[in-house]
């Protein structure tokens, strides 16, 4: 895995109610989030790719679906810079996932109905009040991007 980034597999406890899972304890994740939000992607649409200069975000991906999460350091002094992983999280890998500052992240969904992922970010979205620049570099709008998803 690429330095700093924290895959934590989620353990769903299942009854005939259905599932649950603890996906976020501030007593074993040591991460202090500032808000969350829920989105749906439709299959084979792209999120990102982009990358947070003071931002981490706190993913979480448990289903129903999949995505195949991409991640690119671009850190000075990571012992993993320049490396690329990816990796399918959701339904069939639940986990969470922690990107760091510097790390360049997207996701694209697999999943036919499509499917959810949550964020807990430790940054609010453009600041207090949403009166700060967004702490953002977009690399999906560049078009000579060297970060693409297909």
């Amino acid at each position: 895995m690429i330095t700093g980034v924290i895959l934590k597999k989620l353990q769903k406890f299942t009854d005939e109610r259905g599932w649950l899972t603890e996906a976020y304890r501030q007593d074993q994740d040591h991460y202090q989030p500032a808000m969350s939000y829920l989105s749906y992607t439709k299959n084979g649409v792209v999120r990102g790719p982009h990358e947070h200069v003071s931002q981490s975000d706190l993913f979480i991906f448990a289903g129903p679906g999949d995505f195949e999460l991409h991640l690119w350091d671009r850190r000075a002094g990571s012992d993993t810079k320049g490396e690329y992983r990816k990796i399918v999280v959701g339904e069939s890998n639940p986990c969470t996932v922690i990107v760091p500052p510097g790390v360049v992240h997207g996701y694209k969904c697999l999943s036919s109905a499509g499917s959810w992922s949550i964020n807990l970010p430790d940054k609010l979205y453009k600041g207090v009040d949403k009166a700060e620049e967004i702490d953002e570099i977009r690399w999906e709008i560049d078009p000579a991007s060297p970060y693409k998803i297909v």
